[in-house]
């Protein structure tokens, strides 16, 4: 039997561990490999498949700023098919929102009401802190039963305007993500995942029009209506414009 050097031992054993090495860390000149794919494939197929992944659950948590006509809104929502539930910032005020089917309350501090309304101190104290039920017929329920709807927020959302481009490889809360944009970035960026279903997970709106981060895709939680002792029914119009 002829011996093997034991130079060339430890360099085929370097050879295999470098190999090995490059499977697991993804080396190999390929940074699609061993992810969904999507990566690969043209920016606006990336876009329909992204929005396909979004429709197909019926739970997502959406987290941070959206610019609607001049105004800003933080926002922390969970949302799934029968509603949702989380918190609105704007204007240095903080509301909670709950939406269950059709019926919708909204809980602020006597400083929200207070600013909403002007003067009535009165009415800001009868709501301090509680779930306001928000009249169907108010023009407050259109404003605010948006934030609670899955559907509506990401039609409205997922849009990336102009020419669509893909902006190359990155990472969104450790997720391998391949980015797709808008205009070159100033129709807006949208970070989509690389593993598992190619959801979207991190969207800058185009013209500065706010960053949103999505997780949570598919997780089940339940949104229940308020105790009835913690319930307001305002019964007209709510000073909320």
């Amino acid at each position: 039997m002829t011996a093997i050097a034991p130079g060339r031992t430890r360099h085929t054993a370097l050879v295999t561990a470098v190999c090995a090495l490059a499977v697991l860390t993804g080396c190999s000149g390929d940074p699609d490999a061993g992810t969904n794919g999507v990566g690969k494939l043209s920016p606006a197929v990336i876009q329909s498949k992204t929005r396909a992944a979004a429709s197909s659950v019926a739970t997502v948590r959406m987290a941070g700023t959206v610019v609607t006509s001049g105004r800003t809104y933080e926002l922390d929502m969970r949302l799934n098919k029968d509603g949702g539930t989380g918190s609105v910032t704007s204007k240095g005020s903080t509301f909670q929102l709950v939406r269950v089917g059709a019926t919708l309350y909204l809980q602020a501090d006597s400083g929200f009401w207070n600013h909403a309304d002007g003067s009535d101190t009165t009415a800001a104290t009868k709501l301090d802190g509680k779930y306001v039920k928000v009249p169907r017929t108010d023009p407050a329920y259109k404003k605010f039963s948006g934030f609670t709807d899955k559907d509506v927020l990401l039609s409205g959302l997922l849009t990336l305007h102009g020419s669509l481009s893909v902006a190359g490889h990155h990472e969104q809360s450790g997720t391998r993500t391949i980015r797709i944009a808008g205009d070159k970035g100033s129709g807006g960026t949208l970070d989509v995942s690389l593993e598992g279903k190619p959801y979207p997970l991190r969207l800058e709106r185009g013209g500065g029009a706010g960053t949103l981060t999505f997780s949570d895709w598919g997780k089940d939680f339940s949104v229940a209506e308020p105790e009835k002792s913690e319930t307001v029914d305002y019964g007209k119009q709510l000073p909320t414009s």
